[in-house]
């Protein structure tokens, strides 16, 4: 059981470590190719959608027709796909065009606390003591990374900003719209659903065929390396790790995805972080950490 863990822990920060790369993928292609964020997001949903509804027919057929089957269910996963997956990813990856990877993943980090306020509101109830930090930290480094300190100034672009809470706001659909129907079906078959019904239904809007799009090989392998790394096998090892170390440790591991992406982009692309940034991507991912840690003691 012990042994099972520790895997899980080890998947779990493995897929971490997938998201974090995938997001310097898409940094590198927007400074060096000019890659349009919707471009990038209509393919990466619709190439990777495609992918784990092949995984899902061929590991659990039955469930991916019963969500087909079922009008009230199907509906949810559309809905999930398009208000949480796509949009997070449009959200997330046009972020990153007007900042960088670590920057716009730590601002998508805010989504448990958006998700922790609306519970609140929701259940007419007052944050408790771990929640109240939690809240705090998260304002204190969203304030901390939007300004440097400065209350008069940002120190990044407004649109990186606005964008990377919108993708936070969606990783709130993105975890809240399917609950019901992923513990009904599981989360392969809903994911597979979900992300390929999202893209065919962007597409004819992002119509990604009308962008001049020239890359070299190095391109193309970040573009693939976003579809199957970060997308395919990152999902596919994080939720490995639920299954062997239980939601809360992997959600906890799987915070070195902003780490990651920081000392990717970093090392990598040469980005540039100030102590400020540094002080206030620490105050997120712990507040992420201490609602984690709650909602294990409160289960």
């Amino acid at each position: 059981m012990k042994n099972k863990s520790l895997l899980g822990i080890f998947l779990a920060l493995a897929g971490g470590l997938c998201w974090g790369f995938s997001g310097s993928c898409g940094q590198f292609l927007f400074e060096t190719y000019k890659l349009s964020p919707i471009w990038l997001c209509s393919v990466r949903v619709f190439f990777a959608g495609l992918i784990l509804l092949a995984i899902s027919l061929i590991k659990c057929r039955s469930k991916v027709a019963a969500i087909l089957k079922n009008k009230k269910d199907l509906l949810i996963t559309l809905l999930f796909g398009l208000l949480g997956l796509l949009m997070s990813q449009l959200c997330y990856l046009t972020s990153i065009s007007y900042s960088n990877a670590a920057t716009a993943t730590v601002l998508q980090y805010l989504g448990p606390v958006m998700i922790m306020v609306f519970t609140c509101v929701w259940k007419k109830r007052t944050p408790n003591i771990a929640e109240l930090i939690a809240l705090v930290l998260a304002l204190g480094g969203t304030f901390l990374i939007a300004t440097h300190g400065d209350f008069g100034a940002l120190s990044i672009s407004p649109l990186a900003l606005i964008f990377g809470l919108l993708a936070a706001l969606a990783l709130v659909f993105y975890t809240l719209l399917p609950g019901g129907v992923i513990a009904k079906y599981g989360t392969l078959p809903v994911m597979g659903c979900g992300m390929t019904m999202g893209g065919i239904v962007f597409l004819p809007f992002a119509h990604p065929w009308t962008y001049d799009v020239t890359i070299d090989a190095a391109g193309i392998g970040a573009v693939a390396s976003i579809i199957v790394v970060g997308t395919v096998m990152a999902f596919s090892l994080y939720l490995m790790g639920v299954e062997y170390a239980g939601a809360v440790k992997a959600s906890v591991v799987s915070s070195i995805e902003p780490v990651s992406a920081a000392v990717i982009s970093a090392f990598w692309l040469g980005s540039e972080f100030a102590p400020f940034d540094i002080v206030g991507f620490a105050c997120v991912i712990s507040a992420v950490i201490i609602l984690s840690l709650a909602k294990k003691k409160n289960t």
